[in-house]
């Protein structure tokens, strides 16, 4: 992703662009990473064992009983030198995915992370507990079975192909939905960064976000699909340190009855195309606005946005990584401007 020289204490990053080449450098003050949330948790009970780690090595005993640290988030950060931003901007991916979501497209071109960025945003990129960098825990702790997909599961479900049986393996052979701005041809390389996941580490998952606003905000707080649970629950349990939330096809809401508590965050929800088209994403959206008239009934800002609607057509539900990513991009950083939140006080 980053090519980097050190240039007159501020750290040169040139975001490679694909094949028309190199874009313009993104100059950063700082970049590094941490740590957040996790607890201990004590094992007892199971048996030693002799390991060997290495191919004819000397077998080492190994105790799997103890402590062990377990529901951590990693979270990686870079701060550009013309920060304008208001508050840092925090990124949050969807299920079976990590932070790779927002940092390069499949087909190379630069993600929304390099693009808000260059806006003079200071970004915050996580991978969520149990996900990549963020390191899994031993069975006894998370519990039932992880979830892995097919090769054919996300293009059949993200609304790149028409459906059941529209993924192939010959390229050739799948039936893409008309216009899609996906990069199709770059498929395979989407596939790559997909992840098992859980659906039993909601609760740690949340407090591992919460742990980083608390570490980092006042912020502004860009989620999609799973993370749309953690984006509002997590801002309904600080709304005094979040200002703003950008929910891309949250596939979860916060808490109805709790709505009063984000009346004084200004709220965009974008939605890609297809929808109606698919057989889960009607009632996937139709929750999304009604948290939304909830948030509004209770004295909030909320804006929903379908992106047919305004002439952005043929997004999936990974437009982030779309061909027209930067159009939608436009679009965010468009609202956010909106609401006074792309000048530092």
């Amino acid at each position: 992703m980053w090519k980097g020289l050190l240039l007159g204490g501020a750290l040169a990053m040139t975001g490679v662009a694909g094949p028309a080449g190199a874009a313009e450098p993104i100059s950063l003050r700082d970049m590094g990473s941490f740590h957040v949330g996790g607890r201990l948790v004590t094992i007892s009970g199971k048996h030693v064992k002799e390991v060997t780690f290495t191919k004819g090595g000397v077998p080492a005993r190994i105790d799997p009983n103890g402590t062990y640290q377990v529901e951590q988030m990693y979270v990686q950060y870079f701060l550009p030198t013309n920060e304008t931003g208001a508050y840092p901007l925090l990124m949050w991916h969807g299920g079976g995915l990590t932070g790779v979501t927002y940092e390069t497209t499949p087909d190379g071109r630069e993600g929304w992370l390099n693009y808000f960025l260059r806006k003079g945003w200071a970004v915050y990129n996580s991978d969520a507990v149990e996900r990549g960098l963020s390191g899994f825990a031993p069975p006894d702790v998370f519990e039932g079975d992880p979830v892995f997909l097919t090769t054919a599961n996300p293009f059949e479900r993200f609304r790149i192909g028409q459906g059941a049986g529209s993924y192939d393996p010959d390229p050739a052979k799948r039936k893409v939905l008309p216009g899609n701005q996906f990069p199709v041809e770059a498929y395979e390389q989407f596939v790559k960064q997909n992840v098992p996941r859980w659906t039993t580490t909601d609760d740690a998952i949340l407090k591992a976000y919460i742990a980083e606003i608390d570490k980092v905000c006042p912020c502004v707080i860009l989620f999609h699909s799973q993370a749309g649970t953690f984006g509002f629950k997590a801002a309904q349990a600080r709304p005094d340190k979040v200002k703003a939330l950008i929910a891309i096809e949250p596939a979860g809401v916060g808490d109805p009855a709790k709505a009063d508590l984000l009346k004084d965050i200004p709220t965009l929800v974008v939605y890609g195309d297809y929808i109606d088209q698919d057989s889960r994403w009607p009632k996937i959206r139709a929750t999304g606005v009604s948290f939304a008239e909830a948030m509004k009934k209770a004295g909030g800002t909320v804006d929903v946005i379908d992106l047919p609607k305004v002439g952005i057509k043929g997004n999936s539900h990974m437009m982030m990584m779309d061909k027209n990513n930067v159009q939608i991009a436009d679009l965010i950083h468009k609202w956010m401007n909106d609401k006074g939140l792309t000048k530092k006080p």
